[in-house]
């Protein structure tokens, strides 16, 4: 378990400087709001694939409360061990978005003042959550876990685009983004639209889930399927 914890922490650090630090280049690279915008998916789309090819092996690759939750709710893992994985998720993305402020000499925490908090908002975090946790769990639960690093790049990447809150779908990095007064950044006081709507999206996710895959049971844990199996030798024969 240490492992998995560990694991946990450092995907949630590299996710959130992933996402804050690309984010910090931008502003610094161009003056546009939509080439920001694309550098800062393109960048995080790539890393978090990556992220969970390194990660998902050890801990499953979840670097989020709301998928942690609902992997116990559809018995992929205890519950205990996914309410572990919570502060370790919110304390990485927390040193993450410190490092990703450091990395570009700026004060480690400085406190967000992107006020995101509308109906618009709310109502995207709903529908990127649930998006995002149908993309993991319909590859799951029919035996594809081993698109899932690519698949969630994708999604993430295409839903900063579709998405007017541009996809946090996450509570640990929505979190950890408070910490940097940037591009990525979002107020404290946007915070908890955010974390309410995403767990809406999680309850609504885990009903789709069981409504579309009925019978497909989900396996012991996902990091068991992140990454494919590898093949056994066949059995010597007899000459």
């Amino acid at each position: 378990m240490s492992r998995k914890l560990l694991a946990e922490y450092l995907g949630s650090a590299l996710l959130a400087a992933l996402v804050i630090g690309s984010g910090i280049a931008a502003q610094q690279l161009s003056t546009d709001t939509g080439l920001q915008l694309l550098e800062n998916a393109a960048a995080t789309a790539a890393g978090l694939y990556a992220i969970i090819l390194i990660f998902g092996p050890v801990s499953g690759g979840h670097f989020n409360p709301v998928v942690s939750l609902v992997d116990a709710a559809l018995g992929g893992m205890p519950w205990r061990h996914a309410l572990a994985y919570l502060p370790a998720q919110i304390a990485g993305c927390v040193t993450g978005a410190v490092l990703a402020n450091v990395l570009f000499a700026l004060d480690p925490v400085s406190i967000s003042t992107t006020h995101r908090a509308t109906l618009a908002h709310g109502v995207s975090e709903v529908v990127a959550t649930i998006g995002l946790l149908l993309v993991i769990f319909s590859l799951v639960r029919s035996g594809r876990v081993e698109r899932a690093p690519a698949a969630v790049g994708a999604y993430i990447g295409a839903a900063y685009w579709f998405t007017s809150s541009t996809s946090f779908a996450n509570p640990a990095i929505t979190i950890g983004r408070m910490f940097s007064d940037t591009f990525a950044g979002i107020a404290p006081a946007s915070v908890f639209l955010f974390i309410a709507t995403q767990l809406i999206g999680g309850v609504v996710a885990v009903v789709l889930v069981r409504v579309l895959y009925p019978n497909a049971p989900a396996p012991a844990h996902v990091d068991e399927a992140v990454l494919p199996h590898p093949v056994a030798e066949p059995a010597p024969t007899r000459d």
